[in-house]
C-alpha cells in the first residue's frame, strides 16, 4: 500500500508539470494530510522531487512547491527495427536526454545484441550521466512475444529469430534490469505517458514501421491482452481482391497497408524515381516526395494505401468504441499529411456511431522515436504509474 501510494503521489506530481504542495496534493490523490507528509519527507530524502519555492494563495502559511527532479532517475529505451536500431535515454520526466541510432547489422540475434549493448554504454557515456542513475532498459520489439520468457518468436520481418530470448541475453550484455514490450504496445505507452489524453479516456494506436500494427489505451493503461500480443492485425483482410498473402488469404495487412505493399504498387503505376531508389525506406521516402511535390500518380497510391488503412482502423475502433485514433511510428512523418487529409472522412462513413459523435483521428505527438521513447516509459511507468492491480493480494 505504501509502495502504491508513493506512486500516486509521483504520478500527480510529474503530471502537474509545474509541481504540487502538499495541500494540493491532498485533493489530488485524496491522501490524507498524514500520508502526505510521511512519503513526501521519504521522496525528499530520496532526492525524487524537491522543494521548489513556496506560493501564497490566500490566507494562512506559504504553501511549498515540490517538484519531480527529473535527472533523480533514467531510462533506456531501444526499438529494435529490422532496418535500424533506435536507443533513446529519458529522464524521470520522460524528456528524451539522448539518442542515439545505428542500422540493423543484420538478422543475426548475437550481432544484434551485440550491437544493441554497445550503442547503449555509448549513449550514457555521451549523455555524462552516472550508469546508477539508470533504472533499467526497456526494448520494444516486432511480435509475436512469449512475454512470461521474455522471448520473441519468429517476427514476419526478422528471419532466423525462433524463439530469441531477449529480454535475457540483453539484461546479461549490458548489467541492466531489461523489460521486453511489443513495439505497438510500446508507443501507445509513450503516447499515453506525455499526458496529452485525459487519464479516463481511451484510443487506438496505429503503428506504421516495417510492418503495420495497433495498440489500445483505456483508462491510462496499455491493454495487453491474455499473452501481451494484442493487435497483431497483420493478416486482417482489408481488400478482398489484394496480392495473396502467406497466410493464403488474399489482401490482408501484410501484403496491402506496410511501406513494402504500397511501393511495390508505386513501381508498378511507374511513380517517377521509386524504383530506382534503395531499399523500402529509400522506396517510400521517394514515394512521398513526389506526391508532396503534386505527382498524381503518386498521390493516387498513397489515397489508396489510405481507404485500406481506414477499413482495418474503422473495424476496430467500431468493435472496441475507443475515443480517438493515434497515428505514429517511424514511416508516419512522410504520408501523416495526405492521411490525416484522407482518413478523417474515410472513417466517418464507417463509423458506427457517428450520429453519436465523431471520431477524432490525430498524428502522434512523440515523433518518429515513439516506440524507442515509448520502451525508456514502460520502465519509467513501473515506478511512477500506480496500479489497483498492485494492491491484489498472492493465493
Amino acid at each position: 500500500m505504501g509502495d502504491f501510494n508513493q506512486s500516486v503521489i509521483l504520478e500527480a506530481i510529474r503530471r502537474s508539470g509545474e509541481g504540487l504542495s502538499r495541500i494540493e496534493l491532498v485533493d489530488a490523490t485524496g491522501l490524507s494530510a498524514q500520508t502526505i507528509t510521511n512519503i513526501t519527507r521519504r521522496l525528499l530524502d530520496e532526492k525524487l522531487i524537491v522543494e521548489a519555492g513556496r506560493t501564497i494563495n490566500g490566507p494562512g502559511k506559504p504553501r511549498v512547491t515540490l517538484r519531480l527532479v527529473a535527472e533523480s532517475r533514467y531510462s533506456v529505451g531501444v526499438h529494435l527495427d529490422p532496418s535500424v536500431i533506435t536507443v533513446v535515454l529519458l529522464d524521470m520526466a520522460g524528456t528524451v536526454v539522448h539518442r542515439h541510432v545505428v542500422r540493423t547489422p543484420d538478422r543475426d540475434p548475437h550481432r544484434i545484441v551485440e550491437t544493441i549493448a554497445r550503442t547503449i554504454e555509448a549513449l550514457i557515456r555521451d549523455a555524462g550521466i552516472d550508469r546508477s542513475r539508470v533504472a533499467g532498459a526497456g526494448i520494444a520489439a516486432p511480435g509475436p512475444l512469449d512475454a512470461e520468457r521474455g522471448t520473441v518468436i519468429d517476427p514476419p520481418k526478422l528471419d532466423g529469430w525462433r524463439r530469441v530470448p531477449l529480454r535475457a541475453v540483453l539484461a546479461e550484455a549490458t548489467g541492466f534490469d531489461v523489460t521486453l514490450e511489443k513495439d505497438t504496445t510500446a508507443a501507445a505507452v509513450g503516447e499515453q505517458w506525455t499526458g496529452r489524453w485525459d487519464a479516463d479516456r481511451s484510443f487506438l494506436f496505429v503503428y506504421l514501421g516495417t510492418g503495420i500494427g495497433t495498440a489500445l489505451v483505456r483508462d491510462s493503461e496499455a491493454v495487453r491482452g491474455s499473452s501481451h500480443n494484442w493487435g497483431e492485425v497483420g493478416h486482417v483482410i482489408v481488400d478482398p481482391d489484394g496480392p495473396e498473402c502467406s497466410c493464403g488469404s488474399r489482401g490482408c495487412v501484410e501484403v496491402v497497408c506496410t511501406p513494402q505493399a504500397i511501393v511495390d504498387r508505386a513501381v508498378a503505376a511507374g511513380v517517377e524515381g521509386v524504383a530506382e531508389a534503395d531499399g523500402v525506406e529509400g522506396r517510400f521516402t521517394a514515394l512521398c516526395d513526389r506526391a508532396t511535390a503534386g505527382d498524381e500518380t503518386a498521390l493516387g497510391v498513397l489515397r489508396r494505401a489510405a481507404g485500406h488503412l481506414a477499413v482495418l482502423i474503422s473495424s476496430l475502433t467500431n468493435a472496441l468504441d475507443v475515443d480517438r485514433v493515434v497515428l505514429g511510428g517511424p514511416f508516419w512523418s512522410r504520408v501523416s499529411d495526405v492521411y490525416l487529409r484522407e482518413l478523417p472522412g474515410l472513417l466517418e462513413r464507417r463509423n458506427a456511431t457517428r450520429a453519436l459523435r465523431t471520431l477524432p483521428v490525430d498524428s502522434t505527438v512523440v515523433g518518429d522515436d515513439v516506440a524507442a521513447v515509448g520502451a525508456a516509459c514502460v520502465v519509467l511507468d513501473e515506478i511512477l504509474s500506480p496500479r489497483p492491480s498492485d494492491l491484489y493480494l498472492d493465493d
